[in-house]
């Protein structure tokens, strides 16, 4: 056991890993940062001990070799059996005498409140929604795209986006700048021949996610399709956060509503004040906000709530993050 009570807080998402060792009294003693936590693509084993590593830094560089309780945000704990099932992983590897594993959409939401209470909603290459109150009480979704009832985040909007300019450029659909500017982005000259690069993998897949900025860029220029799709995101996202305010007896009272991930932190006006618009009809006591704190800090308050730190250890941790 390392000589001072201290939480690990980890945030593994699918592209990087962040880690702290967090003193009880609020004082960060270190951190460190790994790559992506894959468990469906490479099992939970060797993704576990892709976050070995991490962990390894992060402790020696703050002089303990355990924690008394393990924070772990992590992506793809989409149920609980699989947040069971990685919470044994990481108890296996005895980090910390306790281990509380949640969703990374939950690390997000705490750092952006200053008690455990209310909902995020998180739209990065996916579209997450979670909320909490303080009694332990939470309201999730599974997340894991049209499977679960979700439409939205980057990955879904740049499809819908070549699904339009493709039906705009053959004569199926309506006219639309999308038709132009998505093949553009490539270098292309046309949709037809965007498709074929995609199709023959001279574009990779992954690079299809790069459509989604190009596709509020010609909303904000006037295109009706374009701004029809980021109506229908901010339309989702509030549907979402209403839904999750609602199953938490929230709607009736003040409570946060915060917005994360990369769509979401761009901040795009129409889209925000869509969000906004949206909010005071449906959940008018919702307070909207853009969260763009680091998200192991969320999961570093939430080992603090789980051993009761003072209000000024959550304070002191908070300044630490806040550049």
């Amino acid at each position: 056991m390392g000589m001072t009570a201290c939480v690990l807080a980890v945030d593994a998402g699918n592209s990087k890993t962040d880690v702290a060792v967090v003193a009880a009294d609020g004082t960060v003693l270190a951190t460190a940062r790994g790559g992506g936590f894959r468990p469906p693509t490479v099992g939970v084993e060797r993704a576990v001990d892709g976050l070995a590593d991490t962990v390894r830094e992060a402790f020696a560089a703050a002089g303990v070799t355990s924690a008394d309780h393990v924070s772990a945000c992590l992506a793809n704990a989409d149920f609980p059996v699989e947040e069971e099932q990685l919470a044994a992983a990481l108890h296996a590897r005895a980090w910390g005498a306790t281990v509380e594993v949640r969703n990374d959409t939950f690390a997000i939401l705490r750092a952006g409140v200053t008690e455990p209470r209310g909902v995020a909603v998180v739209c990065g290459a996916g579209i997450n929604c979670v909320g909490m109150r303080p009694d332990g009480r939470t309201a999730r979704f599974p997340a894991l795209g049209r499977i679960s009832g979700d439409w939205g985040g980057g990955w879904g909007l740049a499809e819908e986006a070549l699904w339009h300019a493709a039906r705009a450029e053959d004569g199926r659909g309506v006219p639309t700048a999308l038709a132009h500017s998505l093949p553009a982005h490539f270098g292309l000259p046309t949709m037809y021949a965007l498709i074929e690069a995609l199709h023959l993998g001279h574009i990779p897949t992954a690079r299809r996610h790069e459509l989604t900025p190009v596709l509020f860029t010609t909303a904000a220029s006037g295109d009706a399709v374009a701004r029809g799709l980021v109506d229908r995101l901010a339309d989702e996202v509030v549907t979402m956060a209403t839904v999750a305010l609602t199953r938490l007896d929230l709607l009736t009272e003040e409570a946060p509503v915060l917005l994360g991930g990369s769509v979401l932190a761009a901040r795009h006006p129409q889209l925000i004040d869509g969000i906004r618009e949206r909010l005071t009809s449906r959940a008018p006591k919702a307070v909207p906000d853009v969260v763009t704190a680091s998200p192991v800090l969320g999961a570093a308050l939430l080992g603090l709530d789980a051993v009761e730190a003072p209000p000024r250890a959550h304070a002191r941790l908070r300044q630490h993050f806040t550049p």
